[in-house]
């Protein structure tokens, strides 16, 4: 049995004066003794001390808080049993362990308690966060530390760049007369046009044909590039001047999605729209299954790119084409399009530099940036679609055929509008259905907007509002029309749905082309190591 004894006391030591074993929720053992890693408070409570031989001694009687705390001279002066395997309630030690060598410290300064009073002041100092501020901490965090619906913005990217891809194409034998110096529309009248609405457009720098079909390629390469997702920041800013270029040189040309594809070409510039689905995403694959994913991409074609694009953008600057204007009309108020394409050059610029040689610190706030601006873009593509809705159902509420139900029954006797005149007719001939399709889609569109809390009920309007766009199109022969609003309908698609569409296509290209799969998979193995 061991023998107890109380430990040797310095001359002139308090008997609390080196007691910080205690200090440490009772770890101090003579096999383990205190190095002195956290600071002699004295206000530790003793709990859990025990004796080598394991047995709990009989705890001493309860001391006053003021009574442990030794004097700062006191302190000062005795010498330090830190490492030593002491206790200020006399517990057992043995002889095993030797004393170690003692260390020369200060005090230690114990900070107030926090339920204590500020001196001098009264109040109790805040120590926790109030509802507004977690709250506000909390959305902070949530909007700048991901990118939303990766794969709604990649359905929106793929959806409107085929809608202009495809009616680029069909409309090139009429090129010229569409949007070209041969229409009715003349240069001069667009340019008296654009002077008084202060819209933006390539195409008034030059009347000459050549100019115009280098626009018209151009247009349709940047639409197929962003389908597929090719350097998605820069080409979605090639496709809005592409759009804006075409779209206000004849602003008579179009069917209602020329409006929509308008404004969704603007917001596609601020969004993440290449995470999924995209070449983009695929060679980043790629490059962090590498040997060393942690370099950073030298990519000399992006950096040939954006100078080939900033010394066209200055050329123009210098040679003062019109709608270039610094703080004019534009995008946003007092900020005009030559300053706006300049800062998406510039902003462009700095990511890249930031990644390639700035991958701390920089790197993240800039990351924050882009992520606020992908999820407010988002926001602003979702409210579009439901004030699109909103405003076309309240309309129609107003119109007298629309009240009577028998709004849908004119446009399909129009010769314009009857793609399929026999099953036009065969519809037409039907009051009842022509009734229920109008009201129909007055309830759907008016309701659309309030049912986005409810999931199910908004799944339900959403196949819905799929289904009508599809009828036009067959119907009316509106197919662009139709093609764009489905896209713009696909933001409120279920992730769920989009994942499983997502898989379902790679099934069959995989089945369409095994050997490129084949391929693929070995490369992939090949670049992780496996033997």
């Amino acid at each position: 049995m061991t023998a107890h004894r109380l430990p040797p006391q310095a001359a002139g030591e308090p008997a609390a004066a080196g007691s910080r074993a205690n200090a440490t929720d009772g770890a101090a053992t003579p096999d383990a003794p205190d190095t002195g890693s956290r600071p002699d408070t004295g206000l530790q409570a003793n709990s859990g001390s025990q004796a080598n031989s394991g047995s709990r001694p009989t705890a001493s009687p309860a001391t006053p808080a003021d009574a442990r705390v030794p004097a700062p001279a006191a302190v000062a002066d005795a010498p330090n049993t830190t490492d030593a395997p002491t206790t200020t309630d006399a517990l057992t030690t043995t002889d095993a362990s030797p004393p170690a060598p003692t260390k020369t410290t200060w005090p230690t300064l114990t900070p107030p308690p926090p339920t204590a009073s500020l001196p001098g002041t009264g109040k109790r100092p805040r120590t926790e966060e109030t509802r507004i501020e977690r709250a506000f901490g909390h959305a902070f965090r949530r909007v700048t530390g991901s990118a939303f619906a990766p794969y709604q913005s990649a359905v929106v990217r793929i959806g409107f760049a085929a809608t202009w891809l495809f009616f680029l194409l069909r409309e090139w034998p009429n090129r010229q007369e569409l949007y070209g110096p041969h229409g009715p529309w003349s240069g001069d009248m667009a340019r008296r046009l654009l002077a008084d609405n202060q819209a933006f457009s390539v195409l008034t720098w030059s009347d000459g044909r050549g100019w115009f079909e280098l626009v018209y390629t151009l247009a349709i390469l940047s639409s197929a590039l962003l389908l597929v997702g090719w350097r998605t920041r820069t080409m979605s800013v090639l496709f809005m001047v592409g759009v804006l270029s075409l779209q206000n040189r004849s602003i008579f040309i179009g069917d209602g999605g020329d409006n929509v594809i308008h404004l969704m070409a603007i917001y596609l510039v601020l969004t993440r729209c290449g995470q999924v689905w995209s070449l983009d995403a695929r060679r980043a694959a790629k490059r962090g299954q590498g040997a060393d994913p942690g370099l950073p991409e030298r990519d000399i074609t992006g950096v040939v790119l954006w100078a080939v694009l900033g010394l066209s953008l200055a050329m123009a600057q210098v040679m003062g084409l019109s709608g270039l204007s610094w703080f004019g009309a534009g995008p946003f108020p007092g900020v005009g399009w030559g300053l706006t394409l300049w800062i998406l050059w510039c902003a462009h610029g700095v990511w890249w530099a930031v990644r390639r040689y700035a991958p701390g610190e920089p790197r993240v706030v800039l990351d924050m940036l882009g992520k606020l601006a992908h999820n407010g873009a988002m926001l602003v593509i979702v409210v579009e679609v439901c004030l699109i809705y909103a405003t076309a159902g309240w309309y129609k509420i107003q119109g007298s055929r629309w009240q009577d139900g028998t709004a849908v029954y004119y446009p399909m006797h129009l010769d314009y509008f009857s793609p399929w005149p026999d099953l036009s007719r065969l519809l037409a001939d039907n009051g009842l259905m022509i009734m229920l399709i109008t009201y129909g889609t007055v309830i759907v569109q008016v309701a659309f907007p309030f049912t986005l809390f409810n999931r199910r009920v908004k799944n339900v309007l959403l196949v819905v509002m799929i289904c009508e766009h599809l009828s036009i199109a067959f119907l009316l022969g509106l197919p662009f029309f139709s093609l764009a609003m489905i896209t713009a309908d696909a933001v409120f698609l279920p992730t769920v749905f989009l994942v499983w569409l997502g898989a379902r296509v790679s099934a069959v290209r995989d089945r369409v082309l095994p050997r490129r799969t084949r391929d693929g998979e070995r490369g992939m193995t090949a670049a992780a190591g496996a033997p």
